[in-house]
């Protein structure tokens, strides 16, 4: 299952980080067009791999716990990068901020569910939204100031990136209700007993 296609695809999302990171250091003007390529094909492996998965009827645990994953590192990385190297400047940085608590948070939630064996957390229509809008505006960020001062691609990328904030903070939202809806109508821990000292009788905690 491991070269699976949608695991193939999953993991060529991790692999595409490296390649990113040097590009930004390299300082020619073609260097962030090729980044916001690799960026934009990367992401758009997260729809591949699980279409591919539907469509293939293919399952794996290793699938299961890498996509998440993977998209997390790739958005992660290029929001760093583009704070270090001052593509996004000034109050701009608050949206990234928003972006990348809300995964953490969302991530922490749907580990503690799985812990519970609830149901978890279906991905909704606005979230799908929230990533396609993310996802441009950071390729349009990538290659910002390499492209027509005319374009105001800088402008046109962190509006993107404030929009995909406030989409952030409501699907989050959602998130946290459901999670916490399931949380509260789930089992509660299994008491187990605690070994006894001789001349004692056995006790629980939970």
């Amino acid at each position: 299952m491991l070269y699976s296609l949608p695991n193939v695809l999953t993991i060529s999302r991790i692999l595409s980080i490296p390649v990113l990171v040097a590009l930004f250091f390299v300082e020619t003007w073609w260097a962030p067009w090729v980044a916001c390529v690799i960026f934009a094909a990367a992401s758009l492996t997260d729809y591949f791999d699980g279409y591919f998965a539907r469509r293939m009827a293919i399952v794996s645990t290793l699938g299961r716990l890498l996509d998440p994953i993977a998209d997390k590192m790739l958005v992660a990385a290029t929001l760093f990068l583009l704070i270090g190297f001052e593509r996004i400047s000034g109050i701009s940085f608050l949206p990234a901020l928003v972006i990348l608590l809300r995964e953490i948070l969302i991530s922490g939630l749907r580990e503690f569910l799985a812990g519970m064996e609830a149901k978890g957390l279906p991905v909704s229509q606005l979230s799908k939204w929230k990533t396609g809008v993310q996802m441009t505006s950071l390729g349009i960020l990538i290659v910002a100031t390499s492209g027509p001062e005319e374009l105001a691609l800088t402008y046109i990328g962190e509006l993107g990136l404030w929009v995909a904030a406030v989409l952030t903070v409501i699907t989050g939202w959602s998130y946290v209700r459901e999670g916490l809806r399931q949380a509260m109508a789930g089992k509660p821990p299994e008491r187990r007993p605690i070994p006894a000292k001789r001349g004692t009788t056995a006790r629980t905690y939970g």
